[in-house]
């Protein structure tokens, strides 16, 4: 009789199953962004709330990300009881000590250095901003609360539970979409509200799935008895002390790679924003266009969970290589049914509320956008492979590679008078190239 092939054995359907999910998820929870955007752009302020809405969100994420690496974290070392306990307090820490960082550059006078002089934004907007951060004190919180059902769901292959919850999410935030302008309740404030009850409902249904794993996880724990001496206490406290900081070590490099990583938004922004050509319309079409293009970005980079879970089985083995590229390439051609023009009017013009005048820009940039997809699930694939082999300092040298060569390129391209919009798509493009090469590079001069 021949025997079964192990849970993690590389194939083409035991990987799609696991990853299809993941995909969906990535994408929808991204897609969240433009539906909250569709209730910010129709308050008073029209379109151009968008970006201070944006630039508010772009401080949060950028902080929530020095927590970026969590995840990965807890999929490498959370798969017993001890492990999950240790990763559970590193989520806490972590958690308090974010939240409490995220408010200081909504303090004055904190905030006008942070978004009046550095995101170059106007009094109004700068204010929108300002609120977007602290009102999303709740949000990232829930963020940081989703990463235990999440690694838990994740390290069990039950990604298809994961993605559950996320459906449920966007349905929410799908129902406020339509309903609340129609009452009038929009802008700003009413779109950071929508975003946070969703991810509240989402974090709910992903730990109800993830109960009865952690109750596994419980029952099957091993280590020392319940009674103990003092001595034995003192030792047992220590290991759980040694685990943590063990598992702090592994993310740290992750997450300060998310963190160089999250600076991207406000580097794009800072340069967008003092392009010779309309500004304020080039940022505005960024924000809209970025929103179409993110979401398909997000499900390529869960090819790294994929890596993950499926890492190579013997030397040279490229099969998530090739599949990533297929999966890739499916994303671009998606991405360019939006630059189709009766697509992108419905989409830009009507949902969005761009006004027709710049509907060209919006319809040329998310076209500009189809080859990435491409190369953010190979940098995906690559990023997992480093976690595989516990080398996360390669990860953190392909995103701060990421933030030199985005900056690099919006340094040119503002000098040679380029559009904002394509500004913005040149910089996306060698940001990625060069996590690509940065990272195998990485692992290629220090093999396991």
């Amino acid at each position: 009789m021949k025997p079964e092939k192990p849970v993690n054995s590389f194939g083409t359907w035991r990987v799609t199953r696991f990853y299809v999910p993941l995909m969906l998820q990535a994408f929808s929870q991204s897609i969240s962004y433009p539906l909250v955007a569709s209730i910010v752009t129709h308050g008073p302020l029209g379109v151009d709330a968008l970006t201070g809405f944006a630039q508010g969100q772009a401080v949060m994420f950028m902080i929530g990300l020095l927590g970026g690496g969590l995840i990965t974290t807890g999929m490498v070392h959370a798969r017993d009881w001890t492990g999950y306990r240790a990763f559970r307090r590193l989520n806490a820490w972590m958690m308090a000590a974010l939240l409490l960082l995220q408010c200081v550059p909504a303090i004055h006078p904190v905030d006008k250095l942070v978004f009046r002089t550095i995101l170059h934004l106007g009094p109004e907007l700068s204010e929108i901003a300002r609120w977007t951060l602290l009102g999303g004190v709740v949000l990232n919180g829930a963020f940081f609360l989703r990463n235990l059902p999440l690694v838990v769901l994740f390290n069990h292959l039950e990604s298809g539970k994961a993605n559950n919850a996320t459906l449920v999410r966007i349905a929410l935030t799908l129902a406020c979409s339509l309903t609340l302008p129609r009452w009038g309740l929009t802008g700003p404030g009413w779109g950071m509200t929508v975003m946070t009850a969703g991810v509240l409902t989402e974090w709910i249904v992903t730990w109800l799935y993830a109960r009865p794993y952690v109750q596994a996880l419980r029952e099957a724990r091993t280590g020392l008895p319940w009674k103990r001496s003092g001595r034995e206490d003192l030792l047992a406290a220590r290991r759980r002390w040694l685990l943590v900081a063990g598992q702090f070590r592994f993310m740290l490099p992750l997450s300060l790679g998310s963190f160089v990583l999250a600076i991207s938004p406000l580097a794009i922004a800072g340069f967008v924003g003092r392009a010779a050509y309309s500004p304020e319309v080039m940022l505005a079409t960024h924000y809209v266009t970025i929103g179409v293009a993110n979401p398909v970005g997000f499900a390529a980079l869960r090819m790294q969970a994929v890596a993950i879970a499926f890492p190579p089985e013997f030397p040279g083995d490229r099969r998530t290589l090739w599949y990533a590229l297929g999966a890739g390439a499916i994303f671009g051609l998606a991405l360019l049914v939006f630059s189709c023009p009766a697509v992108a009017d419905a989409y830009f013009g009507v949902y969005q509320n761009v006004r027709p005048e710049h509907l060209g820009f919006a319809r040329s940039a998310i076209a500009a956008y189809c080859v990435w997809p491409m190369l953010q699930a190979v940098r995906a694939r690559v990023e997992g492979l480093a976690s595989v082999r516990q080398r996360p300092s390669a990860v953190m040298a392909g995103q701060i590679a990421y933030l030199a060569a985005l900056t690099a390129a919006l340094a040119v391209t503002l000098h040679f008078g380029l559009l904002g919009w394509q500004m913005a798509v040149s910089g996306i493009y060698a940001a990625t190239l060069a996590t690509i090469g940065v990272v195998y590079l990485a692992l290629r001069l220090r093999r396991p």
